[in-house]
């Protein structure tokens, strides 16, 4: 057998596991069953069910044979939630914080306490939030090209939820969305939920492959594309302005509505300008004050065309009525008097600092990144598989994502993605140590 089919043999055994058509439990064929059926060597069906082993998916019992394992990943190794264990060295997740970032929170809600709207803040909101607070967000667009009036900006509970709002708003189960092959995991998760069927959109090294986007519109009927153009999660790439003007032309064309999620868009100095601002009759942007500022901030904004805001705003109505008014006066707060600003370029000045970290430590392999961005996209050698990477790093204390959260295509390519934001520098170097040494170990 060729190596390539010896590698389809074990994706196909494990995807088979992962879907649940081989549930926990189940007994497999034997080696030598295993080996009569794919036309192997017996060694080399001992060796399919080595790396599956390998890859925490399936297990040998003496005298019994080889059965499926538990897939569910222990707390914090899946995309769902962050690290639990105590001990565990966090590049699966991003929640960047700064040194004073609690003072500040401390003098913020000193402030709120003294201020006489605090019996407002009790109250129902109104759903898209209070026009003074939608007014401070759009003056803070402002300074990133973005001339929206304070009634086309919706205050919402964090990027994620106004993607939410944003797909639920403007399509309906069984519309045709296109998002790059590797996108954001959180967008995969709603998609689904939504029922929406999702096209990939080939994507190379340096944005998404807009001949085939184009291609994809003649043959289906594309309703809405998602798209990251300024810092995409998780490939780091920023689209030049030909590429964002190429993909106007498109939605033009197609009548697409352009869903922009610009959540790391913040860490780019001098970027184009966003598509919300190229396009302003069809995109609705989403950004947050998560990454920016902090996890637990958990407000954000959608800026919209006119005539969607009233579907936008029944959509939050129908998931969360309103954003928590504390919550809002304190970020409206942050967004008004410079805070917000200041812990931007912060921000953007740590993330270059950990990316000179991983430079100088994973030198020599094939990653890629951008230099403001907090991940790291790290594709794998052609024999050394994304899941094993990833238990052997658990093993030793490390929690790392896989592709799979971020493919929306059958194909899934071995690489693992790396968060750099969540550990301090001392422990960043630790934990991208272990990772070239697994790597290197396995390649």
């Amino acid at each position: 057998m060729t190596r390539s089919r010896y590698k389809y043999l074990v994706d196909r055994l494990a995807a088979a596991i992962r879907s649940g058509s081989l549930g926990p439990g189940t007994r497999l064929p034997t080696h030598r069953q295993l080996a009569a059926a794919n036309g192997l060597a017996l060694a080399t069906a001992s060796r399919v069910y080595a790396e599956l082993a390998a890859m925490g998916l399936v297990s040998g019992e003496t005298g019994r044979g080889t059965f499926v394992r538990e897939t569910a990943l222990p707390p914090g190794q899946g995309i769902d939630q962050p690290p639990l264990e105590s001990g565990m060295l966090d590049l699966n997740f991003n929640y960047p914080s700064l040194p004073g970032q609690t003072d500040l929170l401390r003098q913020a809600l000193r402030q709120l306490a003294l201020s006489g709207d605090l019996q407002t803040l009790l109250r129902y909101q109104p759903h898209g939030g209070r026009l003074h607070e939608r007014a401070s967000v759009a003056r803070h667009l402002a300074t990133r090209g973005i001339d929206a009036s304070a009634e086309q900006v919706l205050m919402v509970n964090g990027a994620q939820h106004g993607l939410a709002v944003a797909l639920m708003a403007l399509l309906k189960p069984g519309d045709v969305i296109a998002a790059d092959a590797l996108t954001y995991s959180g967008f995969k998760v709603l998609a689904q939920s939504l029922h929406l069927e999702v096209l990939p959109i080939p994507v190379t090294a340096h944005g998404p492959d807009l001949d085939a986007f184009e291609r994809l519109c003649r043959g289906r009927p594309v309703r809405a594309v998602y798209c990251m153009p300024t810092l995409h999660n998780p490939l780091g790439w920023v689209m030049g302005t030909e590429q964002r003007a190429h993909l106007v032309s498109i939605a033009r064309q197609y009548d697409l509505t352009i869903i922009e999620d610009a959540a790391y868009a913040f860490l780019i100095e001098k970027a184009p300008l966003p598509m919300v601002s190229l396009a302003p009759e069809r995109t609705v942007y989403v950004s947050g004050l998560s990454k920016s500022v902090a996890t637990g901030l958990r407000v954000g904004f959608v800026v919209a065309p006119i005539q969607h805001i009233s579907a936008l705003e029944r959509a939050i109505r129908a998931t969360v009525w309103n954003v928590p008014g504390v919550m809002t006066a304190i970020a409206t707060a942050w967004l008004d008097d410079g805070t917000v600003s200041l812990l931007e370029s912060q921000k953007r000045e740590d993330a270059q600092a950990r990316q000179h970290l991983a430079d100088e430590v994973l030198s020599g392999l094939p990653y890629l990144r951008h230099p403001s961005s907090y991940f790291i996209w790290l594709p794998l050698s052609e024999d050394v598989r994304a899941d094993q990477v990833a238990m052997m790093l658990m093993s030793e204390q490390v929690s790392v994502s896989t592709a799979e959260p971020f493919a929306i295509t059958a194909h899934i390519p071995h690489a693992i993605r790396l968060a750099l934001g969540s550990v301090d520098m001392i422990a960043l170097r630790e934990a991208l140590l272990k990772v070239r040494r697994v790597v290197e170990a396995l390649g």
